[in-house]
């Protein structure tokens, strides 16, 4: 029983360290961590476009290309969108109608926007890891975690992505790049969501910051600028 609960829980040991990492660093150096985020979302989308281009030029150019380049852009995508959750929490950069919130009192704003960041964490965890629902007596299983952990043990390989040859005969591995590791961003990405909420809920609590999603940015600058 030690042994099975020993290879559930690890991913969320692993996860819980990740964000407590992330968490230090922020506090230590939160420039370098925000511009890591940047390049990192920077570069995922820089490689998509490169792949793009290339493929078009390999194809219409050279009557060539890369097997793999659909499956890559697709697998990318969805890392840009997976990570980009978490970092339009961070910075504000998700869209949502504010009509209510401006409509009604401060505080009255202020509990709703608390109540958005707070189904926010509910929502990541929730898709994190489903099983946490079974305290409160519902009968669910499932979640990123679970079947991140399933393409783990079962340890199959992708559809066309493949290790480099030197890699394939450096460390003895199969051709296709696991599907496991294809698919780490799930949990990853979603452990961030519930965590970039959980800083949002604090920050409004605090007042450092008014809501979770985005304000009129050019709504903004049209009254700052009215009589210019």
């Amino acid at each position: 029983i030690f042994k099975e609960a020993s290879m559930v829980l690890w991913p969320h040991a692993y996860l819980l360290i990740l964000i407590l990492v992330i968490w230090g660093l922020e506090k230590l150096f939160p420039n370098f961590v925000d511009r890591a985020e940047e390049n990192l979302l920077v570069f995922i989308i820089t490689s998509i476009m490169l792949v793009s281009f290339g493929q078009v030029v390999a194809r219409y150019g050279f009557n060539t290309g890369w097997a793999a380049a659909l499956e890559y852009n697709t697998v990318a995508f969805s890392w840009l969108i997976l990570l980009g959750m978490g970092y339009g929490i961070k910075v504000g950069l998700h869209l949502g109608v504010d009509i209510v919130l401006n409509a009604v009192p401060k505080k009255i704003s202020k509990i709703l926007s608390l109540f958005g960041a707070f189904a926010a964490i509910i929502y990541g965890l929730l898709i994190l890891d489903s099983t946490w629902l079974a305290m409160l007596g519902v009968d669910v299983r499932g979640g990123a975690i679970e079947y991140w952990l399933k393409m783990w043990k079962v340890g199959i390989g992708s559809e066309e992505l493949r290790y480099p040859l030197f890699m394939q005969e450096m460390f003895d591995i199969q051709p296709r790049v696991h599907r496991w590791l294809v698919l780490v961003v799930l949990p990853i990405s979603l452990a961030l969501l519930s965590f970039r909420s959980l800083q949002a809920f604090i920050d409004i609590w605090r007042g450092k910051r008014d809501t979770l999603i985005s304000g009129h940015e050019a709504k903004d600058l049209v009254e700052e600028n009215l009589n210019v």
